[in-house]
């Protein structure tokens, strides 16, 4: 069951085919699978054993997939790190997670050396070269170690908007499934290229991109920093026709001045995930690349696809679609009742794609899974044909004097002001009201609409109680690792 056999049985049938490419650098799935089995040599060689854990601080390159296949074939368990960590955030990985072993890219090196030497890790730098000059020196070790569907593969931890984050037990069976509805569901083979812009320390990078291709035999073509003219660049050289990314980066791909020098007409699906996708920018860059954009759903707890419009069904714009083959998704009130089509409540999610818990935390995990059902923190609500809605991060809902205000309604019709490119709704403190509606936004170039303009235009599309009474301008809107926008790092300026 071990989630390594995807590579080797591609490496089977094709050993010669490109796996994994880095502009100039190629890799096929003989050589991936080689290096893979290396690594696992290397891990043996220094007493990581299978259950071990073992972390991947690297960004976006072929050493990724080496890693990670090499560990996995070890049959020890990945904690994927963000290449940005700084030494305490390094440290409380590795020691929460009992990592032996951590490999890290060496312009990272500094902070993961020294977070490594706090938690009583080994810490391997990645560097080009001396990497395989070091992997040449251990035996390759081609066995896969067996695994059970439900040991732990990967711990992947949460963004922790919450306190310190949790790691979420995704099990060998967990990810194996997922890649193969993802590669089902987008009608992956080996002829398809995908676009690695998404981080692959992250879910969404490594399930439905990664994984997906691999088990697909097709390829990967990497980009370790996202910037959209290069990102059209790789669609154009290497032939990409399936792009993955979160909203950020279509609206980036759509504003892009050179956009229309490029030749995109190979793309031929796009997967948007991570968060809502505003209506104008699906829509805007539809018509833009004459390409279909498939909106979809999950958590790093769902492995992290939970739901999805599908190609060969109707799409509903601003809807995540129904669940994926294999899982159940219902919206549910504080009580745990189903709520009828058309009412808020929260998404609970039961099916294969679910995390066995948060590691060591059995409090954390019986508080959002119960009776077999995970709940997401998430509110949205479901039409009669079944396409659910989200409305809003349970806690980024707004309570203005009692009413109910998301985020989410207000900043759709912010999207559909001419002038504006992004937006950010957010909470208030007000010793009156409680909270007050607030909203960042950055303006398109040469967009000058007023903030009082923009304030009256929003008024005339939704309730008074709505309408944000703050807006103030920025340049650009703060932004996770995958390009979400990070609504707790955004403060309204003092008046």
């Amino acid at each position: 069951m071990n989630l390594a056999t995807i590579l080797t049985e591609s490496a089977g049938r094709d050993p010669s085919h490109p796996a994994v490419k880095l502009d100039d650098v190629e890799l096929s799935y003989g050589a991936l699978d080689e290096a893979s089995a290396r690594v696992a040599g290397l891990l043996h060689d220094r007493g990581v054993a299978p259950g071990d854990r073992v972390g991947i601080m690297l960004p976006n390159l072929p050493y990724f997939p080496i890693c990670y296949f090499g560990v996995l074939r070890a049959g020890a368990v990945v904690v994927p790190m963000n290449v940005l960590l700084k030494r305490r955030e390094v440290a409380f990985y590795l020691s929460d997670s009992g990592a032996k072993l951590v490999f890290a890219w060496e312009d990272f090196a500094q902070d993961a050396e020294a977070g490594a030497r706090e938690a009583g890790s080994e810490c391997v730098v990645v560097s080009p070269g001396k990497s395989e000059e070091e992997l040449a020196q251990h035996a390759p070790r081609a066995d896969v170690v067996e695994t059970a569907g439900d040991d732990d593969a990967v711990i992947l931890y949460t963004s922790g908007t919450t306190g310190t984050p949790k790691g979420a037990e995704l099990t060998h069976s967990n990810l194996l499934r997922n890649c193969q509805v993802a590669r089902d569901m987008f009608d992956m083979g080996s002829e398809a290229v995908t676009l690695g812009a998404l981080p692959l320390f992250h879910a969404f990078g490594q399930s439905c991109a990664m994984n997906a291709m691999i088990i697909a035999g097709g390829t990967l073509t990497l980009l370790p920093r996202f910037d959209a003219g290069k990102a059209l660049e790789i669609i154009q050289r290497d032939g990409v026709n399936v792009f993955e990314g979160v909203p950020t980066m279509y609206g980036a791909l759509l504003h892009e001045p050179d956009r229309e020098s490029f030749d995109t007409s190979t793309l031929k699906l796009c997967v948007s995930g991570g968060a809502a996708m505003p209506v104008e920018v699906l829509r805007g860059f539809e018509e833009a690349f004459d390409c279909k954009v498939l909106e979809g759903y999950g958590l790093s707890e769902t492995s992290p696809s939970a739901s999805f419009n599908h190609p060969d069904r109707e799409r509903k714009p601003g809807s995540i679609g129904t669940p994926i083959d294999g899982v159940q998704m219902k919206v549910v009130d504080d009580q745990d009742r189903e709520v009828p089509a058309g009412e808020v409540g929260e998404i609970v999610i039961k099916g294969h794609n679910v995390m066995k818990g948060y590691w060591n935390r059995p409090d954390a995990t019986a508080e959002v899974l119960r009776d077999g059902w995970f709940h997401t923190g998430d509110m949205a609500k479901f039409d009669e044909d079944g396409y659910f809605f989200i409305v809003d991060r349970k806690k980024d809902m707004i309570i203005r004097g009692g009413y109910n205000v998301y985020p989410r309604e207000i900043e759709e019709v912010l999207y559909e002001h001419p002038d504006v490119r992004e937006a950010a709704v957010v909470g208030i403190p007000d010793e009156q009201l409680g909270e007050e509606v607030g909203a960042a936004v950055v303006l398109k170039d040469g967009g000058g609409v007023s903030a009082e303009d923009l304030q009256q235009y929003v008024k005339g599309e939704v309730a008074a109680y709505k309408y944000p009474r703050r807006i103030w301008f920025v340049d650009d809107l703060p932004k996770g690792p995958t390009g979400k926008i990070l609504k707790r790092e955004i403060e309204p300026p003092s008046e």
